[in-house]
């Protein structure tokens, strides 16, 4: 496992096809690497909206950031941006073994690594003392939906030496397929489509991640659901909340996912000017429930378009398994 300061480098697609292929299968892969290809320097969003999406739309980054220099609070907004909280959550699962009960899982989601110079390290700092059993990643780590990956990387190695024990992770729609084999190099264990039987204390809590359902839609839940058993507590790990409907109807117990920011720049009280996600609003920010299913929708770590925060502070969370 290398998680030291050598540094790691996106994968060619021989490696790629080396060895994701035989795991995720070709069509998987062709799909992923076709896209990537074809729509790198668009925004991942729906269709009809890749060229006015904000992200997409570089001209208003600048025009955001002159604005809020103009009222002095683009400083503001980025000392906030790296005050990043931990929140507590407890994940209650009636059904839950009770050698799980207390069983804690770290969430970090929409890190965006290397859009700003400090956040790799406030980041790491903000975890190092943390207590948990197994930490999962719910994706986006670039900045860009394009562009280099070495960035991206080198944040990925400083947070991960600040991480203990078994670390999982899924990809968001900002990230390439291209970093998975450095990152599992470093030892993050990456769910495309699949699931893994995580021991704890004599009983087994099943953890399961799919592809970006936002923009490359190359999810899919039967997969990442196959083999397991309606009575067996499992968790999903998706990056959009915009999966929630066929997530709770394929028999997981809970979700876990980012992608929106909680909305990043938000009106007093956490209210969200706007919602990247195509779900509705109770879904876009913190714990929520559908059907059986019980959600949580990380607020994120990063920020996104531009590196301010206002009335959303970011976060990494402490989920606390609970039988009640």
């Amino acid at each position: 496992m290398n998680t030291g300061t050598e540094p790691l480098q996106p994968a060619d697609d021989a490696t790629l096809w080396q060895r994701l292929a035989p795991r995720i299968g070709a069509v998987h892969l062709r799909q992923r690497l076709g896209i990537e290809g074809e729509h790198e320097h668009h925004v991942f969003g729906g269709p009809g909206r890749t060229f006015f999406h904000p992200e997409n739309w570089y001209s208003l980054h600048g025009m955001m950031r002159l604005a809020l220099r103009a009222t002095l609070l683009y400083r503001l907004g980025q000392r906030n941006a790296l005050k990043i909280r931990v929140r507590h959550h407890t994940l209650a699962l009636p059904e839950l073994p009770a050698a799980l009960d207390g069983m804690t899982l770290l969430q970090i989601s929409d890190p965006h690594l290397d859009m700003h110079p400090e956040l790799p390290a406030a980041l790491a700092t903000a975890v190092a003392s943390l207590d948990y059993d197994l930490c999962v990643l719910t994706g986006d780590y670039r900045y860009r939906t394009f562009g280099p990956l070495d960035g991206v990387l080198s944040g990925m190695q400083t947070l991960r030496v600040a991480l203990k024990g078994r670390v999982y992770g899924i990809l968001g729609n900002h990230d390439s397929i291209r970093i998975v084999p450095a990152c599992e190099d470093m030892g993050i264990q990456m769910l495309l489509n699949e699931h893994t039987a995580i021991e704890h204390r004599g009983a087994t809590l099943h953890l399961a991640g799919i592809d970006d359902p936002h923009y490359f839609r190359t999810d899919n839940l039967q997969r990442s659901h196959h083999d397991l058993a309606p009575d067996q507590v499992s968790i999903l790990l998706a990056h959009s909340p915009e999966i929630y409907r066929q997530a709770a109807h394929s028999g997981f117990s809970a979700m876990l996912c980012g992608h929106t920011h909680g909305g990043q720049i938000c009106l007093p009280g956490g209210y969200g000017l706007y919602y990247n996600a195509r779900c509705p609003r109770r879904l876009c920010h913190g714990p929520w429930q559908h059907q059986q299913m019980i959600g949580y929708t990380s607020s994120g770590a990063g920020s996104s378009i531009i590196d301010v925060r206002f009335n959303c502070p970011p976060e990494v969370v402490l989920h606390r398994l609970s039988r009640s």
